[in-house]
């Protein structure tokens, strides 16, 4: 079946990362959410280690692959069984970072993409506001041009790695009102102004930072702006298609591993004096599980073709978003159900699954988005 998508250099990339993973993040992972955040450091080795840059070009210091390398990298990283760290880092290699790539001067990506890739600066990226999450033409943060520079005032919420970023990729105002007046530029934290208004506590995902952001009468250099100024929304919606599908590819590959250690579960839990997998009530639970779970892989493996192909894959990957969040959201509550009394409690790990899979049906667009957005590619709407 990888064959089809996957040669023998992605396989080797593969084995890199789940051995990472399985010696340098998932024994720390208990520990990192009691903390309610893992060490800067991984983000340093796994810059060491060619993961944060893996599809940038190798004169960025990136390894110059093609699209599969990010779906390698989201498929293993939920072996990690902790979706924060798992957040933190994609964030960092496959949201705040491809919008420098694409529209970035030779300068700004040396100022920001390349430290990005080695792990040297975390990466943020700032669009969703207090008053507006996935209405992104609503954004009221400002910024005004003063003769070289732009002057930020605003605040930004939910935003991952918002505590300790050293530079975010940010949507601002520019112009008039709705889509047309957003603009991108990137912002360093340490500019004067600037604030962590404060650290959101959350359901889950605990061992990412998610912060409120304040912005107060901020300089920037007005050479930090990405691209062309009030064509920001256009470049968000770009940008988007890569933080859904690599969101979609992250919950076909949790969904699996749930299932997988559910299954362990119940062939040695006994009730009633046989194994509970052997009740059929679950049996065929878990087939149709099984079954969802790899139309949700091929859903989400023909968005990435298209995508890595460049061609038009906006139908897909909102396709694959809606039904493979959806779907871990469905498996997770199942195999919590399977585990009984043992699931509520923090004894394994499908209790964690279970709180970190609600965010992907609310974060990077909503279910709901993603059904308004699908009538209208369908010409519904």
């Amino acid at each position: 079946m990888l064959k089809t998508f996957f040669a023998e250099e992605h396989e080797i990339f593969r084995k890199s990362v789940r051995e990472f993973v399985a010696k340098e993040i998932a024994p720390y992972t208990n520990e990192w959410e009691q903390a309610e955040l893992f060490p800067r450091e991984i983000f340093k080795r796994c810059g060491e280690l060619g993961f944060l840059g893996a599809r940038y070009p190798e004169e960025l210091g990136g390894g110059g692959g093609d699209y599969w390398y990010s779906v390698v990298w989201g498929e293993e990283l939920p072996r990690s069984g902790c979706a924060g760290v798992n957040m933190g880092l994609m964030v960092q290699s496959d949201m705040a970072t491809p919008v420098i790539n694409d529209l970035g001067t030779r300068e700004q990506k040396e100022e920001f993409l390349v430290p990005a890739i080695r792990g040297d600066k975390i990466a943020a990226l700032g669009v969703s506001e207090p008053g507006c999450g996935s209405d992104v033409a609503s954004i009221r943060t400002t910024a005004r041009k003063v003769g070289n520079e732009y002057v930020i005032n605003g605040a930004k919420c939910w935003i991952t790695n918002g505590t300790r970023a050293d530079f975010i990729t940010l949507a601002v105002r520019t112009g008039a009102e709705g889509y047309g007046g957003i603009s991108l530029v990137l912002f360093p934290t340490d500019v004067k102004g600037f604030k962590v208004a404060r650290k959101i506590k959350k359901l889950g995902n605990h061992s990412s930072d998610t912060a409120e952001l304040s912005f107060e009468d901020c300089r920037i250099p007005a050479r930090y702006l990405l691209g062309e100024e009030n064509q920001g929304f256009y470049y968000i919606m770009m940008n988007f298609q890569g933080e859904r599908l690599i969101a979609a590819v992250g919950a076909v590959s949790g969904a699996q591993r749930a299932l997988d250690e559910t299954i362990r579960y119940t062939q040695e839990r006994t009730a009633f004096g046989r194994p509970i997998l052997k009740f059929q009530v679950w049996r065929h639970q878990f087939a149709e599980l099984a079954t969802e779970i790899e139309a949700a892989r091929w859903l989400t493996y023909r968005a990435c073709d298209l995508y890595n192909q460049k061609q038009d894959a906006a139908k897909e990957i909102t396709m694959a978003k809606l039904f493979a969040g959806e779907l871990l959201n469905r498996v997770t509550d199942r195999c919590l159900q399977a585990h009984g009394g043992f699931g509520y409690s923090d004894e394994f790990h499908i209790s964690r699954a279970w709180r970190d899979a609600r965010l992907i049906t609310i974060g990077g667009g909503t279910s709901e988005i993603m059904k308004e957005i699908l009538s209208k590619r369908l010409g519904w709407g």
